[in-house]
């Protein structure tokens, strides 16, 4: 059933598809299998253990992770059902995958990337070149979510069945980050399936049923070209509320809780049935500052004021779900990151001093938009403030009323989550209506630097300028939570809100 797939060339744009039909094979209870690859071994599909995972977050409405928004497709299919070109380890650092090494030419504008061999979808099918050249036109030529981070790609290349030529017409040293998301997704090109109900991947997954808005079930792939699944089949079950996850963590429901950011692990903590696992994230809390000409915040005085005055200590190591202080627009799993906490250390007399240099009539009163989950972290910054000359009006809103708010520039503070690469530069693109042009240019420096070292290096020159100008106030970064009953091993820890590999994940 295997079809050898003919080499692949040309510009990304204008290139012939292939889309001859291929017929699909049910194995019952493990999804897709293709019977001349060689004989399934019975023993190997009823092994292993089965595992429930439950998610505290929206549930998919369509498995389609080529159109549908929102990074629950993400965490739920990347790794599980479908693979990358490139992957990402906990420590969000690039690692082989579909690709098993790759080189970049010096002046960043060629990739070079040599595929593994002998791979195959757990139709039975071929993965070889011929498919990640078709997967990265279709993301471009159909604008799939995630296509936007394939900047300056210019051609796409396959000279043999293992290896992939990527030309840019200029250097995105994010490529590689890219191509370990959704842009980096690797579709079997013969395949034609109901991408809203079923998935077509190599990954050591398949999709054996959707329950939309409820859970989704995997099985083991028994065709998967590395390390098959430690269980036989996981199943990822969603919850409207922390209380309803916690429940059904209690009553057995589920063996695996993921939380949410805003959840809190004490119903856990004290009882030895459960492991509490509390990993590093790349979402940041923000104290955003209103920068505009309108806004006392326009002034560096007064931005450098609320960094005196905040203690960031005590605020992270009040809220459960904070990782580590945080001091400057990246975080520590962030490219670029470095350790900014000896900018504007916590001292309140400097702060009021600070603040001492504008009028009684210039200040007024400052508009404070809180998230509705973060209703405790905004009382504990308005206590903070409460021996100062800034008056802080906390007013409490949904998602949506805060970010039309921040977007209008109706508010003086606001507590903002920001997250990934699109958040890297919202200090570069005018958000916040910071305007420093110090930081600006270091950031578009880092956006054409042709190596990975010097984008890393470009972005911290970003940061600190940032950081000492003030631009915003930056909290700490939150932490994943799971939980998981004592017997359960080999889940991940890091990033567990984007990214949720459950290969390893067992009874013990």
């Amino acid at each position: 059933m295997s079809r050898s797939k003919p080499q692949t060339s040309g510009p990304v744009r204008g290139l012939a598809f292939l889309g001859a039909a291929v017929v699909l094979f049910a194995l019952a209870g493990v999804g897709w299998a293709h019977f001349s690859h060689g004989s399934v071994d019975a023993t190997l599909l009823h092994s292993g253990s089965e595992v429930t995972v439950g998610l505290d977050s929206p549930a998919p409405q369509s498995l389609d992770i080529r159109t549908v928004q929102g990074k629950e497709l993400d965490q739920a299919l990347i790794g599980n059902v479908y693979e990358t070109l490139v992957a990402r380890d906990e420590n969000n650092k690039p690692v082989p995958s579909i690709a098993k090494s790759w080189d970049v030419s010096k002046d960043g504008l060629n990739y070079t990337f040599t595929l593994n061999t002998d791979m195959r979808f757990a139709n039975g099918d071929a993965l070889d070149s011929t498919d990640v050249v078709y997967s990265l036109q279709q993301v471009i030529n159909k604008d799939y979510v995630g296509s936007v981070d394939l900047t300056g790609l210019k051609s796409v290349k396959n000279p043999d069945t293992s290896t992939v030529q990527i030309s840019l017409s200029s250097p995105n040293p994010r490529l590689l980050r890219a191509l370990s998301s959704r842009a980096g997704i690797v579709y079997d090109s013969t395949s034609n399936v109901n991408y809203a109900k079923q998935a077509s991947g190599s990954g050591p997954f398949t999709v054996h049923s959707f329950d939309p808005g409820n859970s989704i079930v995997f099985t083991r792939n028994p065709l998967y070209w590395k390390q098959q699944s430690a269980s036989s089949q996981m199943t990822m079950r969603y919850f409207d509320s922390a209380g309803s996850l916690n429940k059904a963590m209690k009553d057995g429901t589920i063996q695996v809780a993921v939380l949410r950011p805003s959840d809190s692990p004490k119903p856990f903590q004290n009882s030895k049935k459960y492991n509490v696992s509390k990993g590093l994230t790349t979402s940041k809390v923000t104290l955003a500052l209103n920068n505009n000409a309108d806004s006392i915040f326009s002034d560096q005085r007064a931005r450098a004021a609320v960094r005196y005055i905040l203690d960031n200590e005590s605020i992270t190591k009040a809220q459960p779900n904070a990782a580590s202080v945080l001091n400057g627009p990246i975080s520590p799993l962030e490219p670029g990151y470095d350790d900014l906490s000896v900018m504007f250390p916590h001292n309140l007399d400097e702060g009021k001093n600070d603040i001492n240099y504008f009028g009684p009539n210039y200040i007024g009163d400052i508009t404070f938009l809180v998230p509705s989950e973060y209703a405790t972290l905004g009382q504990q910054i308005v206590e903070q403030f409460k021996t100062t000359r800034f008056n802080l009006v906390m007013q409490v809103v949904d998602d949506s009323t805060l970010a039309q708010r921040v977007a209008n520039g109706d508010y003086k503070m606001a507590i903002v989550a920001m997250q990934g690469p699109d958040d890297l530069g919202a200090f570069a693109d005018g958000r916040f209506g910071y305007q420093g042009s110090q930081a600006q240019e270091d950031y578009r420096n880092a956006l054409a630097s042709p190596n990975d070292i010097d984008y890393q290096q470009n972005l911290r020159a970003y940061a600190k300028a940032v950081s000492s100008d003030a631009g915003s106030a930056w909290l700490y970064t939150e932490s994943s939570m799971v939980v998981a009953d004592d017997n359960i091993a080999g889940y991940p820890k890091n990033m567990t809100d984007e990214y949720l590999p459950l290969r390893d994940v067992r009874t013990r």
